[in-house]
């Protein structure tokens, strides 16, 4: 019993000391290890605070270039700004003389105007005033003129038509039909006929001179109306020559005023209202 228990001690002592020495190199590699992260720990210090140093300098020359440049920038806009102050007076006098010069033109040709009108109106005062006499005079004239239409009026004559019907009044001359169309009673046509072959309008109607006898103031004439030929034989100047027409109750009418050599010269006088007989 006494040498089994000397031999498990021995085994006990031997495992024991067999730990120590296992315990001893572990705390040995340990330190080893730590020894090595201490030196590794202490260059990434080292490379963090050169790091660190290096991005302070280029903050520092960076900061110091951002405030230059401000400064520059600052220097800038106020010699901008002066510039722009100089530039701004500079544009306000010249509208201010520009104004002062728009200004006195205006004045001078209001002016102007001014006078013009003054002038236009004393010649409106004047051309007025010939108007007047001129209104006084042409009113005179009127007066007179129609007081000669009515002497001429007065003067002309009523006579019978070769179809027996009593003529209205007759013309025997240009001033005596200018009287007539005055009136308005009748429709004239003036004509200035030559003995000729071919049939000439007047009005609405045709005719042509046959025969001229200027020594007895004789004449005959050939008239077409409403497609129908009436011959006129031997007519006598100032003679009314009535005929019918489908279009009017009242007979036409022609009045030869002069006979020519070959020519006569008259006028055809027509119904103003146009009715069917």
């Amino acid at each position: 019993m006494a040498r089994v228990g000397l031999a498990i001690l021995w085994v006990f002592t031997i495992a024991l000391v067999a730990s120590s020495v296992y315990l001893f190199l572990e705390v040995d590699r340990m330190r080893t290890d730590v020894a090595r992260m201490r030196e590794s720990v202490a260059v990434e210090v080292n490379k963090v605070r050169e790091a660190s140093s290096l991005l302070n300098s280029a903050n520092r020359r960076n900061l110091d270039q951002l405030r230059e440049e401000l400064e520059n920038a600052g220097r800038t806009a106020s010699v901008a700004a002066g510039q722009a102050r100089i530039e701004a007076l500079r544009h306000a006098e010249d509208l201010a003389r520009r104004l002062e010069a728009e200004r006195q033109r205006q004045q001078t040709q209001l002016a102007a105007d001014l006078q013009s009108v003054r002038e236009a109106t004393s010649m409106a005062h004047t051309k007025i005033a010939d108007v007047s006499t001129e209104v006084s005079s042409v009113r005179g004239e009127v007066a007179s003129a129609k007081s000669e239409l009515d002497k001429t009026i007065a003067e002309l004559k009523s006579v019978r038509g070769d179809l027996g019907v009593q003529s209205g009044l007759i013309a025997t001359n240009a001033k005596e039909l200018a009287a007539l169309r005055a009136l308005g009673d009748r429709n004239y046509f003036d004509f200035d006929i030559k003995k000729s072959k071919q049939m000439q309008r007047v009005g609405d109607i045709t005719m042509r001179v046959t025969k001229v006898d200027a020594k007895k103031n004789k004449y005959t004439l050939e008239l077409i109306a409403d497609d129908k030929k009436v011959e006129k034989k031997d007519k006598s100047v100032n003679e009314p020559l009535q005929f019918y027409t489908a279009r009017a109750r009242l007979p036409y009418e022609i009045v030869v005023n002069e006979v020519r050599k070959d020519q006569i010269i008259g006028y055809l006088a027509t119904p103003r209202v146009q009715a069917a007989r």
